[in-house]
């Protein structure tokens, strides 16, 4: 962190790091877009909508609240399969999608009729509910795959395609699209300055969902991790449970300890635990996050460092 390229700095102590992961350790968004997009077509909604409602709360809570009829004791199941699902576009090598997208074209030509094809370019016509759970309309994970990339690609191959009329302009525009799991600036270097037993990760993902990110940036999973399927939490973020759970298992107050969080939800959850919040612009731009009561809003991770005291507390130094 280099402090000239910062206006001012603030330095307070806390004795534990509570951790969002995904937005703030890792950046799965892509594959996380991809795969709210295939149950938004699945249950004939409009994808974007979706994402929007979606982003920073449980999966728990968004399909029950997204699935007609879905009953409280198959949302386990439904979660798993959804983070499932998350993981396999992430571990879509980009390379591969080129066969992909022509096989999602011919599926996709021979399920839409004529008559409601809007275009050679138009994505699958969402189905209502009631229609997606008939067996003879259920498409193969493959299938959900392949149309989905194709979607989330259309735009930008539509770009390429006005541009460039050549034959390879298609390829290229599809080999851009990468689903992968990263870790985010600053991650690292924040995590290896931290003894082992100050600092918890406090997530809206299931343990499917984050221990495979975590395990696909080498990030070592806490001795503390509270997922959004644990038995004990009666409520997801934007409420402060997950991050009361962690400081509590950390064995620390959560007045004395420090949120990282790039969601709206997230931020409002690490606020109303009583935290010390730093909200990251990861996932959001910062007039989207910078008024919701976070104490501070920085780039990345890189511009917060950590210096260990004596007395065992942590000194935590803002540039902003």
């Amino acid at each position: 962190m280099s402090s000239s390229q910062y206006r001012q700095s603030s330095t307070f102590t806390a004795d534990g790091v509570l951790f969002d992961m995904d937005g703030t350790l890792t950046d799965s968004i892509a594959a996380v877009e991809a795969a709210w997009t295939a149950k938004a077509e699945e249950l004939g909604l409009e994808p974007e909508e979706v994402i929007r409602a979606t982003h920073g709360r449980r999966a728990s809570d968004n399909l029950m609240e997204l699935v007609p009829g879905l009953r409280k004791e198959h949302v386990e199941r439904e979660v798993e399969k959804f983070e499932t699902s998350i993981l396999a576009f992430a571990d879509t090598p980009p390379q591969s999608r080129k066969g992909s997208m022509s096989s999602a074209r011919s599926r996709q030509s021979s399920m839409t009729s004529a008559s409601t094809r809007r275009s050679s370019m138009s994505p699958l016509t969402p189905v209502t509910p009631d229609a997606a759970r008939h067996p003879s309309l259920q498409m193969s994970t493959a299938d959900t795959l392949n149309l989905t990339s194709y979607k989330l690609s259309e735009t930008k191959i539509e770009e390429v395609v006005i541009e460039d009329e050549s034959p390879f302009a298609e390829d290229d525009a599809e080999d851009i699209i990468d689903m992968s799991v990263r870790i985010l600036p600053g991650v690292r270097k924040m995590i290896n300055s931290l003894p082992e037993n100050k600092y918890a990760v406090a997530t809206s993902g299931a343990k499917t969902y984050c221990h495979g990110c975590l395990n696909r940036t080498a990030i070592t999973i806490p001795q503390v991790c509270v997922t959004a399927d644990d038995s004990r939490l009666l409520r997801g973020k934007p409420f402060p449970d997950p991050f009361l759970l962690a400081a509590s298992d950390l064995g620390i107050a959560p007045t004395r300890a420090v949120v990282f969080e790039d969601s709206p939800s997230g931020i409002k959850a690490g606020v109303a635990s009583g935290a010390t919040v730093i909200a990251v612009c990861t996932s959001h731009t910062r007039d989207k996050i910078e008024n919701l009561g976070a104490h501070y809003v920085v780039d990345t991770m890189d511009q917060v460092k950590v210096d260990h005291l004596e007395d065992g507390q942590l000194r935590f130094t803002v540039a902003y």
